[in-house]
């Protein structure tokens, strides 16, 4: 990579890692909202799904929003509003409070995606390396949000937390305002200077998506809508599911090298690094799914991990209270599997679309699985809070059951 590459990766690196860190530390402060302030877990849902609804309805707005002013600028932007909305959160005092914040967040996260991959696409002639080390940082801060968050509660009261986690994309934005790199130097070397008009009016993207949206990717758009479901639903709850089952499998956990009437033990949740220990196993899953593309067919690849994240659901909870081997098991399974899927999903998308509206199909792409998939918290905060931990995981299980069978129509019509 020249120096260009190397600015722009380097930028988009910390910008994706900062979407993710911000996304996944949500589920974390969620177990403490629940206590904080004595509300449900269908409450809590509720407010979740704003802020992950608009973090996925935002990407199609914000595609536009890039080629009129500049991913450097959106990047910056979505950097400052997303720093802005967590101190705002970290001044809520109530659910209203916290649903506001995290609809704030929702908003400047959700233009990310279409100006990082924008970027890349423009700016980095080695786009191969720079998708790559961008899908890399995206997959630390999945696994890092969590982890350095539940650090943080460790040593401080929740609202100075979300404070200290505002100052880092704070910092970002005003160091994206000024790292020099050309945004447009490989769209000549990978394009061959051509360029794509974007539509201009109602009609013309009423147009554009009417081209886009053929069978198969009609019917691409609904499987990755249920697998965004699964996703949505599972991790949003899964840190306070984890505590319940290690404290019924070990009992009340502290290390020994805490002392036991200290702030830092009173603050200490084990299931909170199983979370976090959960989502690093993804990484790996990340590497078997983008193998997994050059062996099959990734919608046929499609339909295997849909298959094992049924199975997954319908047996989690059997294994969790098997002991604490059992629980282990299952939750890194499903960490591996849940992130295997990505890649394929990717590859799916890109294979029922065409070049010329590849950004516009993966803009769909995030509507679907962060928009329509938000409604996975809404639905499992509901179903928490009014029937069964047991009832939850078979509402999961239908999420991905259904999204294989439409996934094996589409392979069918192929």
């Amino acid at each position: 990579m020249d120096d260009n590459d190397r600015s722009i990766v380097g930028f988009v690196m910390v910008g994706h890692a900062m979407v993710h860190t911000y996304e996944l530390s949500i589920p974390i402060l969620m177990t403490i909202w629940l206590l904080e302030f004595s509300t449900t877990a269908a409450m809590l849902g509720v407010a979740a799904t704003v802020g992950y609804g608009l973090f996925g309805i935002g990407a199609l707005p914000g595609g536009l929003l890039v080629d009129r002013f500049g991913s450097r600028t959106l990047i910056s932007a979505c950097l400052a509003g997303m720093g802005l909305s967590f101190l705002a959160l970290s001044l809520a005092s109530g659910v209203v409070g916290v649903t506001i914040a995290l609809a704030l967040w929702g908003i400047a996260a959700s233009i990310y995606h279409p100006a990082g991959l924008t970027l890349i696409s423009n700016g980095v002639e080695e786009r191969g390396r720079g998708f790559a080390y961008h899908g890399m940082a995206g997959n630390v801060g999945i696994a890092g949000g969590p982890l350095l968050t539940a650090v943080l509660l460790l040593a401080f009261d929740w609202r100075v937390a979300a404070a200290i986690l505002a100052v880092p994309a704070l910092l970002a934005a005003v160091i994206g305002m000024r790292i020099q790199f050309d945004p447009t130097a490989a769209v000549e070397v990978t394009d061959g200077g051509r360029t794509r008009e974007i539509p201009t009016s109602l009609a013309e993207f009423g147009s554009e998506t009417r081209r886009l949206f053929t069978l198969g990717f009609l019917l691409v758009f609904v499987v990755v809508a249920f697998n965004g479901l699964y996703y949505r639903g599972v991790l949003t709850f899964l840190p306070d599911l984890l505590g319940d089952f290690l404290t019924a499998a070990v009992g009340d956990v502290r290390p020994g090298f805490f002392d036991p009437d200290s702030p830092v033990a009173a603050e200490f949740d084990l299931s909170q690094y199983l979370y976090a220990a959960l989502l690093s196993v993804g990484i790996g899953g990340q590497y078997l799914g983008g193998r997994l593309t050059d062996a099959i067919e990734p919608d046929r690849g499609l339909i295997i991990m849909l298959s094992l994240l049924t199975v997954i659901a319908l047996l989690f909870v059997p294994a969790a209270q098997a002991g604490l081997w059992g629980l282990l098991v299952i939750s890194f399974i499903l960490g591996f599997v849940l992130f295997a899927m990505q890649p394929l999903t990717q590859a799916t998308i890109a294979k029922y679309s065409r070049p010329e509206s590849r950004g516009f199909s993966f803009g769909y792409t995030y509507l679907a699985i962060f928009g329509i998939g938000a409604l996975g918290a809404a639905i499992v905060g509901t179903t928490l809070t009014y029937a069964s931990v047991s009832a939850l995981f078979v509402v999961l299980a239908s999420f991905s059951a259904l999204g294989g069978l439409f996934a094996v129509a589409l392979v069918t019509r192929s």
